[in-house]
């Protein structure tokens, strides 16, 4: 077979319609074998007979979609010089769109022999490394157009393909834990009713998982162990692995989109499955290991680690650089996503030592003209040095913030002393994005995530119990900011059961009524458990799978959060473009935009904020003075409202302030009954039970008793 000489750009396979192109990079390779695959296994090689700028490359006439394939790398092999060249090694091509045959793990995938680091190991590797394939890029997307939410709007729900709909009885067994499942009108029904705007997908690049956790009988769940990063996990596709993921994939962007749902991807461009110097050598390792990987100075045999899974990849390569960019415009051009969150994104920001917000990646992000439009939402930390940067990321970006979930989490618990940097939290935590230009949507407010307690466990455990991963519990963060609420798990007590459920909504509750944007944990909805593990990673199972059956259980507090999302979506106040400034706003205005109280209705002084008990405030945010204007530019208006947190353990009476502030106010959200009310006039279906109830009001200087671990939100009635 003679390949015809082809292009070095772009690199990957890319089928023009009627044959294939070719182009690796390696700046070390003396020779580039391309090697197909036939359906029964058969290889056939062909060198690549260009190379230009360091880009091996040629043309197939006649290849086209379905082909298998991969590389064979020839080179200096020298691991004490960081050289790893090794054709007797099959490699996937990084720039690969797909990926089948999921490695079966044999010790010819690794350069050395198991036991014996040191010596060299040159079995063939072909029959049982994973290949990548030839895509159609092909598809009709029709008259779609992407729903462009505005960060402000947005209400992110963080899922897993799999975990999401592997359980769900309404979606055929077949497309289960598949993109067609989640794609399924029941699932984008609960989505659509929960009030999601975005979709936000733990990792989908294809992944495998570690040799370590095959041999213990597990799996990487999460899929935080990427192997390429244009592919689509073939695993998530009910299709099939020969290209047609790529297809479904797309199908399930396009559905989401026609129900006004974003797709943002969870993406882990801070290291890749080959590990540190014991792991495989599957792919980057044999084609450049000094270009694509960052390696111990002086001690190249060894890979630098700021991600505690044994590499990391080396951003201050440009061919490192341009692979990660490419990867980012392929999946919002071809596959139409809407944003990324970059997991532990402070490690792509390490060009040498520390971390630097200046780094060429950043940089490269912000003059990107399609790379700048979409969503980017960086996990602000590494495990390197210094690594913790919430707060620390450029303009462009927003963050998940990790103090807002601490926060919350302490002052639910009735953690003294945590008022002021509550306040701080619930306003839109400008005491970290303000001073560099970014509004109050900079900050991805959470409490519960894929890493760490659900919702439900976090209200019913102290401990972690993570004994299912067989690492002796000693795996997962010991300090969780939780409480059980008087018992260890499961419990029949009904004042248990019922104060968990309050601590639930309480959480729901702040988290949709804080400035920012909101991002919920798939499954808390409707009470989703992992029995107090804290640390999912490797449990592909019930454990980690949402439980619709649960459903029916837990359609009260589902009803309760579908409520709020709606609450907030009906009242911009809670939504602000813009940080609070604690003052008028206009000339001629009697009010501030916002302004905090005592429970005896005195304004808040530095005493209150420092003093021992501080579990309980009032918070009046005025809907007249948001500094925020529509589409068509006309002033945004709202309702004012009263915030009543009461994080004691008793009834704690609270005043509401005087006149000026307004005359009368209704019970809008009450985190006891469950209660959300709308209208104001006449009565309110409650969501706990079938009799209707008249929605109550109170007086200006009137004293109400507002419940032990209570959340109670008040609105001006005008």
């Amino acid at each position: 077979m003679q390949p015809w000489p082809g292009s070095a750009y772009p690199l990957g396979a890319n089928f023009d319609g009627t044959g294939t192109n070719f182009a690796l990079f390696s700046q070390v390779a003396t020779q580039v074998e391309l090697c197909l695959f036939d359906a029964d296994g058969t290889e056939t090689r062909v060198p690549l007979p260009e190379v230009d700028g360091y880009v091996w490359h040629g043309y197939l006439p006649g290849i086209g979609p379905g082909q298998r394939y991969g590389y064979r790398v020839h080179g200096p092999y020298d691991p004490a010089r960081g050289l790893r060249c090794d054709p007797s090694k099959l490699l996937v091509d990084p720039y690969a769109k797909a990926v089948c045959d999921a490695n079966t793990w044999d010790e010819s995938l690794f350069g050395y022999q198991l036991g014996a680091p040191h010596i060299r190991n040159q079995k063939d590797s072909g029959p049982y490394a994973p290949k990548s394939v030839v895509i159609n890029p092909f598809f009709d997307w029709g008259s779609h157009r992407p729903p462009r939410i505005p960060y402000h709007e947005t209400v992110i729900y963080e899922a897993h393909v799999r975990g999401l709909t592997i359980n769900h009885p309404k979606v055929p067994p077949h497309l289960r834990g598949t993109y067609a499942g989640l794609a399924h009108p029941a699932v984008i029904e609960h989505l659509t009713r929960l009030g999601v705007t975005a979709v936000e997908l733990m990792p989908v690049h294809q992944f495998i998982t570690d040799h370590h956790l095959v041999q213990r009988g597990l799996a990487n769940y999460w899929g935080y162990n990427t192997l390429a990063f244009f592919a689509p996990h073939a695993q998530y596709a009910a299709s099939g692995d020969d290209g047609s993921q790529v297809q479904e994939f797309k199908m399930m962007v396009k559905t989401l989109h026609e129900a006004g749902i974003e797709v943002i991807l969870d993406v882990v461009y801070n290291h890749t499955a080959e590990g540190n110097h014991l792991g495989p050598t599957l792919s980057m390792r044999g084609i450049d290991n000094t270009a694509y990987y960052r390696l111990v100075e002086g001690e190249p045999y060894y890979y630098m680690d700021y991600t505690g899974t044994g590499n990391s990849l080396n951003v201050r390569n440009p061919f490192t650089l341009q692979l990660i960019m490419d990867s980012l415009r392929y999946w919002v051009t071809e596959m139409r996503v809407d944003g990324f969150r970059f997991d532990l994104a402070a490690s792509l920001a390490r060009e040498f030592y520390d971390v630097d917000r200046l780094a060429t990646f950043f940089d490269m992000v912000q003059q990107d003209p399609v790379i700048r439009q979409v969503k980017l939402i960086a996990e602000p930390w590494d495990v390197g040095p210094g690594g913790y940067q919430v707060g620390n990321f450029p303009p462009l970006w927003t963050e998940w913030n990790g103090k807002y979930r601490d926060t919350v989490r302490d002052f639910w618990i009735g953690r003294p002393g945590t008022l002021g940097e509550f306040a701080s939290r619930l306003t839109g935590s400008s005491d970290l994005y303000q001073s560099d230009g970014r509004r109050p949507y900079a900050s991805i407010n959470f409490i519960t995530a894929h890493d760490g307690f659900t919702l439900a466990d976090l209200v019913s455990y102290n401990h972690k119990h993570n004994e299912a991963n067989g690492e002796d519990n000693r795996d997962g963060e010991n300090h969780n900011r939780s409480w059980n609420c008087g018992v260890e798990g499961p419990t029949d007590d009904p004042e248990i059961l019922s104060l968990r459920t309050r601590q639930r909504r309480n959480m729901i509750a702040t988290l949709l009524l804080s400035q920012g944007v909101p991002m919920l944990l798939h499954g808390d909805e409707i009470g989703r458990t992992q029995q107090g593990n804290n640390n999912a990673y490797c449990q592909d199972n019930p454990i980690s799978w949402v439980d619709w059956r649960l459903a029916e259980k837990e359609k009260h507090f589902l009803a309760f959060t579908a409520a709020m999302t709606r609450f907030r979506r009906e009242h911009p106040v809670f939504r602000r473009r813009r940080f609070f400034q604690g003052r008028p706003l206009r000339t001629g205005d009697e009010l501030r935009d916002i302004a905090w109280f005592t429970p005896q209705a005195r304004e808040m002084n530095d005493h209150d904020w420092d003093a021992g008990f501080g579990k309980a405030l009032t918070v009046f945010v005025n809907g007249d003075a948001i500094p925020d204007r529509d589409v068509r530019g006309q002033r945004v208006t709202d309702d004012s409202f009263l915030l009543c947190f009461n994080a004691h353990h008793e009834d704690v009476p609270m005043t509401v302030p005087d006149a000026s502030y307004g005359e009368e106010w209704a019970v809008a959200v009450d985190t006891v009954t469950g209660e959300v009310n709308f209208d104001l006039s006449g009565t309110v279906q409650l969501p706990i039970g079938r009799s209707r109830k008249r929605i109550r009001r109170f007086k200006a200087n009137e004293t109400i008793r507002v419940k032990a671990r209570s959340l109670l939100v008040l609105q001006r009635v005008r």
